[in-house]
Formats: C-alpha cells, structure tokens, sequence
C-alpha cells in the first residue's frame, strides 16, 4: 500500500519530530481493520427472515411460485408450503451472503459508527503491541491510518493521558486527511506528524538522556 517514496517521507517525518521530544512516534497503515464477516452473516439472516413476511404480503405470488412444484386440483399441504419456504429462505440467504462475498461490498453496506468503532478497536490493540509501555518515559503515540474504513485514529500512551486532550489530536488529523483523500498517503501522515511533534516538543521537550526506543519507519499491515 506504501509506496518507498511515501515510506521515506513518513520515516523523515517521524525522525524530525522525534529530534524535538523525548515521546516515539509509531505510524501504521493498515488496508482495513476488520473483515466484517459477522455483518455479511448479519444481513444474510435478515433477508431471509423477510421471506415469510414477503410470501404474507403477496400469497398470490407466492401461490404461483407454490405451482411450479405443485400440480392437481387439491391445495398445496402444509408440508410443502413449509418445505419451499424453507428453501426459498435457504437460496435467499447463500444468494446474499455470496453478494457480500468481498470485503469492499461489506464495508460499504457498515454504519459508519460500527466502521469507527472496529478501526479505534484496532488501532488501540495495535498501539498496544507496538507502543504500549516499550518507552520508558510512556510517551508514545500511534498514528493509524485504515484504508478501507477511510478513518484514521490517534493513541497515546499513558503518560500523555490527560495532558494532551482529543481537540489537539484532531489538529493533527484535520492536517492529514484533505492529502489522504487525494491518495498523498506519504504527504498527509508526515502533516500529521508533523503536527504530532509539535505538541509534544511543547509538553515533553528532548533531553540529553533520550534515546530513539522505536523504529521510525511506518508498518504496512
């Protein structure tokens, strides 16, 4: 997904911002941050327990769908009006969960709520991994970019809970997003970080006993 050209900006980016402060910076960019397989199995199962509801609504043609296997002067019983309900519901449940057989269909059809809450989910769990308490000022921050869901989340470290609120986070995001809506990945994460680095330069400048703890490189996922 990165390009070398946007690895090496990115990389450039972080190295200048973490001259200035004693924080890491961490950048990841991931192609989603979920499947959604649980959604393709979610609708699936609503389409098919629309079919009873669809076959009450219209019996009428729900009776000449009943005469395609049912000749003879008697009504159909009630065996096989459950039988071709069952099928129809079958048929209408694999048709659907193969329609939402790729990724992309399925994220499209997500709340934009659930997409944001599965990309924070993800970015925390990989802040986690990456960043959590491997500093030992507990100044580090993750910058991820999912491209699927088109969200981008910030998580910071513990030592920087309650010193740097969400609005200031938002700054560096506003700074990001107009270049990655353009497909500038490379350019719209290093504005981010740029940005990223100036707030901690101003909280936690650089001492003369910090080291670079973590890579500076971006991580594709």
């Amino acid at each position: 997904m990165l390009s070398e050209a946007d690895s090496d900006l990115i990389t450039a980016a972080v190295a200048r911002a973490e001259a200035t402060t004693d924080a890491e910076i961490v950048t990841i960019v991931a192609s989603r941050s979920d499947e959604y397989r649980d959604v393709a199995l979610w609708i699936a199962s609503g389409a098919m327990l629309l079919v009873p509801l669809f076959a009450a609504l219209f019996p009428n043609l729900g009776l000449k769908l009943l005469a395609l296997v049912h000749e003879g002067w008697s009504a159909p019983g009630e065996d096989l009006i459950l039988g071709v309900l069952m099928i129809a519901q079958i048929l209408v449940f694999a048709l659907v969960f193969a329609l939402l057989g790729t990724v992309t269909r399925r994220i499209a059809l997500v709340p934009r709520g659930i997409r944001h809450a599965r990309v924070r989910a993800r970015a925390v769990l990989l802040f986690r991994v990456a960043a959590e308490r491997r500093t030992d000022s507990r100044y580090g921050v993750l910058l991820y970019l999912s491209e699927g869901e088109h969200m981008a989340e910030i998580v910071a470290d513990s030592g920087l809970t309650g010193k740097v609120g969400p609005e200031i986070w938002g700054k560096a995001m506003a700074a990001m997003l107009p270049h990655v809506a353009d497909d500038r990945i490379g350019e719209g994460m290093s504005a981010a970080v740029e940005r990223i680095g100036l707030v901690l330069a101003e909280h936690f400048p650089k001492t003369a006993a910090d080291t670079n703890e973590l890579p500076d490189r971006p991580i594709s996922l």
